[in-house]
């Protein structure tokens, strides 16, 4: 089966500065896939590009066989299948909410596909229960703290259950109890025929997220392989910005030990 996405030595800049630099990979439907990095290795500016909202400069993006360019998304009948089928989480909820009430936030997708009034309604019920926000319904999302912001715009991409969710960060902000609901709900989609691509800095989270781990390092994948693989690879993390060397003394002896960071557990 080909690869659902496959990137060939794709570049991207902003401006004059490089975010992507010759990145290649594929990525098979049903896999869920960790990107981990420093700031600045290109994680979010890779989810924009398979979500479309951007496209290379050079090098190739396909999906499905398609390529993921401004003329094929300019087809409306494409354009709204792959919207349908692909879905971005951002790491800031303030850029992704928009509408009056929290019900509004989580309708507005299904009644853009054009979904059957009750069908529309069922399917926000259940998606505001899911996420433990249904209490939050009639508040507008402005008014809402960040980790409510974070839930509500997971809760306005996951009503329309889509193939492919793109996650920029999705633990960040929210407290110990609802990071563990958003990695229970990817754990649950282990197995299934859902894509499921992670950008985190959470290294803590991977195995539970993840079945491989991409190395993003200045704009290029710099390693592949299984969590086990890449959280074993001290040097790699060291390299990467990943995890600090700390270091000890013992018995006048001072030692050098690569630590990672629970980003849930400090406050930075």
């Amino acid at each position: 089966m080909p690869p659902l996405f496959e990137l060939r030595d794709v570049c991207f800049n902003y401006d004059d500065i490089p975010a992507l630099r010759g990145l290649s990979l594929a990525i098979a439907q049903g896999e869920r896939v960790a990107l981990v990095g420093a700031n600045g290795s290109g994680k979010s500016t890779l989810l924009r590009l398979l979500d479309a909202l951007c496209f290379a400069s050079q090098g190739s993006v396909n999906f499905d066989g398609h390529p993921l360019t401004a003329e094929y998304l300019a087809d409306d009948q494409f354009a709204f299948a792959f919207r349908r089928r692909v879905a971005l989480v951002f790491q800031n909820p303030d850029v992704q909410l928009f509408n009056p009430t929290v019900f509004d936030e989580v309708a507005f997708a299904p009644l853009q596909l054009q979904w059957p009034k009750e069908q529309v309604l069922a399917r926000v019920s259940a998606t505001l229960e899911l996420m433990g926000i249904a209490h939050l319904r009639d508040r507008p999302p402005y008014r809402l703290s960040g980790g409510e912001k974070k839930r509500v715009a997971l809760a306005s991409v996951l009503v329309i259950d889509p193939d492919v969710l793109l996650l920029d960060e999705p633990t960040a902000t929210l407290d110990p109890r609802s990071q563990s609901h958003v990695i229970d709900l990817i754990q649950e989609w282990k197995g299934s025929s859902k894509t499921v691509i992670t950008a985190t800095h959470q290294l803590e989270i991977v195995e539970d997220i993840a079945d491989r781990v991409l190395v993003l390092e200045a704009g290029t994948v710099a390693a592949s392989g299984t969590p086990a693989e890449i959280l074993a690879n001290h040097d790699l993390l060291l390299r990467a910005n990943l995890v600090h060397a700390h270091r000890h003394s013992h018995g006048g002896v001072v030692h050098s030990h690569p630590h990672i960071h629970s980003h849930s557990k400090h406050e930075h």
